[in-house]
């Protein structure tokens, strides 16, 4: 095998493939548990990896939940169940430390994206007005949250008020919830976004389109990078994923 050329970059590239385990159980099925619902396989409740029972609050995610694990064919695919991926991080990771999570998405309204603005070029300029002036407009009548807007990235102070005020957008979330509106936050850079797709003021496109103003206007001018492209769609994938949670928490 030629060090360095085809032959080793494919023996590479099998080496870095996971091996996916087989799927285990003929089917995958709900069982009510007090005010939770539990996903069963075979008959068995799911655990999560770190061995916590796989239980969640509305009957309509442990539904969502077990048809992602009716899906798998012959292997187990966990790239292919986003909801089962998200409720391991609610239960392990989220519950519990609620408060930690609630203070990292308000760490991230203290330097909100929708707040900083390209002084140049203009049409950037009026891009991002056009479409984050309308979403603070929301934060302050919505939220009580009244954001200070500056021109360029040099970070400026944000009211104290404003950031309570998110603060208390955030209380009363549960552990999936905050698993959701947090994964959204990081994803987008903002936390106004995330609430506003939330609160119904955004649908996830929307959001994410907002998002993405500078990366679309770089877009335009210069092309789309291939690399770039691929793991914008993953990273989109994730938002509808955290979207979807959210809307399946909101039924019964």
């Amino acid at each position: 095998m030629t060090v360095g050329g085809k032959d080793d970059r494919k023996a590479l590239g099998r080496e870095a493939r996971p091996v996916l385990p087989r799927r285990f159980y003929k089917s995958a099925t709900v069982e009510a548990m007090d005010a939770a619902h539990r996903v069963l396989l075979d008959g068995k409740a799911m655990r999560t990896p770190a061995k916590a029972m796989f239980a969640v609050p509305t009957r309509a995610l442990a539904e969502a939940i077990a048809a992602e694990w009716e899906a798998q064919r012959e292997h187990i695919d966990p790239a292919a169940m986003p909801l089962t991926k998200l409720t391991n991080s609610a239960i392990d990771g989220v519950r519990g430390r609620e408060a930690a999570v609630r203070d990292d998405i308000v760490k991230y309204a203290a330097s909100d994206l929708v707040c900083y603005r390209a002084p140049q070029p203009e049409p950037l300029a009026r891009r991002q007005a056009e479409l984050w002036d309308p979403i603070l407009v929301w934060s302050r009548d919505a939220l009580g949250a009244s954001f200070v807007v500056a021109d360029g990235i040099m970070p400026v102070a944000q009211p104290e008020a404003a950031t309570a005020a998110v603060e208390r957008a955030l209380a009363g979330h549960d552990a999936f919830a905050l698993t959701a509106l947090h994964v959204m936050t990081t994803l987008t850079g903002s936390a106004v976004l995330a609430l506003a797709h939330a609160r119904g003021r955004l649908s996830a496109e929307d959001a994410w389109a907002a998002a993405h103003v500078d990366e679309d206007w770089q877009i335009s001018q210069w092309g789309e990078d291939a690399e770039a492209a691929a793991r914008r769609e993953r990273r989109w994938l994730e938002m509808q994923a955290a979207s979807r949670l959210l809307g399946l928490l909101r039924m019964a």
